[in-house]
């Protein structure tokens, strides 16, 4: 029962952080919830192993989600597309306008490209540690992490990347 407890606290501490992350990962809300929901199940599932290993589960659940997302992709049946639509909590106009043109950038890139960028420039992880999460080297993440800022710059401009630094 105690198990449960921890799992209850450490979910309803981390469940917003997931959904965002997998949102940006995703550019889809609906899509975001079923991912932090399966990553979720995944970790209880994982629960007791991870209390005795004395692992981080917030990084063990991130890296949980970037898997769940590349399963999700790779299915053939994944043919749907997201459209652009105002947040659920919508701020001023230009912000608005400011977060639809990153995310339409963010999507010109591969999930795992996205994943990369994301890890190491919103979450602002080291090259190790996002090499760890994704489960790729760390030449792997630098080469990707400058490919994919290549596009958004190319995409953004240099004046716009300044906006999201």
């Amino acid at each position: 029962m105690r198990k449960d407890e921890e799992f209850i606290s450490f979910a309803e501490g981390c469940t917003v952080r997931l959904r965002q992350i997998a949102f940006l990962m995703c550019r889809d809300w609906h899509l975001a919830q079923d991912l932090t929901q399966t990553t979720l199940t995944k970790v209880y599932i994982a629960w007791p192993r991870l209390t005795r290993r004395d692992t981080d589960p917030f990084f063990y659940a991130r890296k949980v989600l970037l898997n769940t997302l590349l399963d999700h992709k790779r299915r053939p049946s994944t043919s749907e597309l997201a459209t652009d639509q105002l947040p659920e909590h919508p701020d001023s106009p230009d912000l608005t306008a400011a977060r639809l043109t990153l995310l339409g950038a963010l999507a010109l890139l591969s999930p795992r490209d996205r994943a990369i960028v994301l890890l190491r420039h919103w979450e602002d992880h080291s090259v190790e540690t996002t090499a760890e999460i994704v489960g790729v080297s760390t030449s792997v993440v630098k080469t990707q992490t400058a490919r994919g800022l290549a596009i958004l710059r190319a995409h953004l401009g240099e004046e716009r990347m300044a906006l999201f630094s």
